[in-house]
């Protein structure tokens, strides 16, 4: 039975699973965002939003505690210098999953988890482009690579072909 056993090991040991989970905040406070299962997403948010609400702290003994944890001193820095200054007014709900649907190999559950604020303000930061309206199909003429010094076409690895296999065993016996 599994009376009181409340976390998901995922099948592996204590020391592994931590390791594991250390990792994944690594690389999900580096780059805002990762593809994993859905079991993993869930379980990771716990520690992700743990670790952000230690970097809203900001004080010497937070630092040392999610440097204990994480092991990764740029990811560390980051979360403390950029990524606890997004979510100074927030209080909790840091992390979103977005279910994308099944693995083709295994059929696992697949989500990607990210960083709520992080995606909105990169969106943000992108300049919005005029819609063109679509353009009429028109048939260009085919450029010659004779005309575009840019583009030579390549020419076929040169050496002797391969000999055929009676040409070898007529090699290999002696007369």
């Amino acid at each position: 039975m599994r009376h009181n056993r409340d976390e998901k090991r995922f099948d592996r040991t204590a020391s592994h699973l931590k390791s594991m989970m250390a990792n994944m905040t690594n690389d999900l406070l580096l780059n805002g965002r990762i593809k994993t299962t859905t079991p993993r997403a869930k379980v990771l948010r716990r520690y992700a939003e743990r670790m952000i609400t230690l970097g809203k702290g900001g004080s010497l003994a937070a630092r040392r505690r999610a440097m204990a944890f994480m092991r990764n001193k740029t990811a560390v820095t980051r979360l403390f210098s950029d990524i606890a200054q997004n979510y100074k007014e927030r209080n909790g709900g840091y992390t979103r999953i977005l279910k994308l649907g099944f693995r083709p190999g295994d059929a696992a559950h697949m989500s990607i988890i990210e960083l709520v604020e992080s995606v909105v303000k990169a969106q943000a930061d992108k300049p919005k482009a005029a819609k063109k309206a679509p353009a009429k199909a028109k048939s260009k003429p085919a450029v010659r690579a004779k005309e575009s010094p840019e583009k030579e076409p390549k020419k076929p690895a040169a050496g002797k072909p391969r000999p055929k296999k009676a040409a070898k065993e007529a090699e290999a016996r002696p007369e």
